[in-house]
């Protein structure tokens, strides 16, 4: 394992002093913040991604979004029937995600 991180960081440094990791995108900016991928692997976060890239957000993906927003939505109102109005929405979209997940778990295995 040492000889690969020293192989490793050797091509990084030889790459640096060629220039080649200059001018990238996003160069000078905070990385993304990828906290939700947290519960993928790392070859279902970077396929999750370059679909989304490409336009083709899986269910799972655009559910968990909708979740998020929903979840926003209920810490912003302040009326009672909105709140629970805002808590069936999400109780719907939690349930349609985990469906959505166990289907892509199933279909994986």
């Amino acid at each position: 394992m040492l000889r690969w991180t020293r192989l490793t960081e050797r091509q990084i440094r030889k790459a640096e002093a060629e220039g080649k990791l200059s001018g990238l995108e996003g160069e000078g900016k905070p990385l993304p913040d990828r906290s939700a991928e947290a519960h993928l692997d790392a070859g279902e976060a970077v396929g999750f991604r370059m679909m989304a890239e490409a336009g083709a957000l899986p269910e799972e993906i655009r559910l968990k979004a909708q979740l998020d927003a929903a979840r926003t939505d209920w810490q912003a109102a302040s009326d009672p029937a909105e709140k629970k109005r805002h808590m069936a929405r999400i109780a719907d979209l939690q349930m349609r995600h985990e469906i959505a997940r166990d289907a892509r778990r199933k279909f994986l295995r």
